[in-house]
This record gives structure tokens, C-alpha cells and sequence, in this order.
């Protein structure tokens, strides 16, 4: 389980992007770098970590379920996820 404050910190970052999207293109497109250096570290989209959406976790993600592997691996054989079904041969 991830920590409270990495998530809350992973929202916020999400929200900064998001407000300051559209003003980031319009910088991009003009080709002024250095009032697109001016902007807030975290409007950048690649500062955005996937996390899974249920526990927090980082790695082993899975960017199609928007889960970690162990997550997913949970809801997979309890059967919550539609069309996942576990492997016989």
C-alpha cells in the first residue's frame, strides 16, 4: 500500500496538468521556451506517475486495467474483472 501522501501528491500533480495544458500548447506552438520555463515544475505531463488505482503502488503497472499486477491478479480470480479469465492448457 502506498503511502497517503504519495497519492495526494500524484492528484495535485494531475490537477497542475490539466490547468495548465492548455497554456503549455499555445507556449509549445509560439516556440517560447522561456516562459514554458517559467511554468510550474509539475505542469509537465511527464512528471505523472501511473499508479494503481486501488492500492497507490507504482510499479507493476498495468496501464490497460489501470491496476498493479498484484491488484490485478486479485480482482482477476474473484472474477471483477469482465473478460479475464485465468489460464488452462
Amino acid at each position: 500500500m502506498a503511502r497517503e501522501s504519495w497519492k495526494t501528491r500524484e492528484a495535485r500533480r494531475i490537477a497542475t496538468v490539466a490547468k495548465y495544458a492548455e497554456k503549455r500548447a499555445e507556449l509549445k506552438k509560439k516556440g517560447d521556451y522561456e516562459a514554458l520555463a517559467l511554468l510550474p515544475r509539475d505542469a509537465s505531463p511527464c512528471r505523472v506517475k501511473n499508479r494503481c488505482s486501488i492500492t497507490g503502488r507504482a510499479s507493476g503497472y498495468m496501464r490497460k486495467f489501470g491496476v498493479s499486477r498484484q491488484t490485478f491478479r486479485e480482482l482477476a480470480h474473484r472474477g471483477l474483472i469482465p473478460g479475464v479469465r485465468k489460464a488452462s492448457w
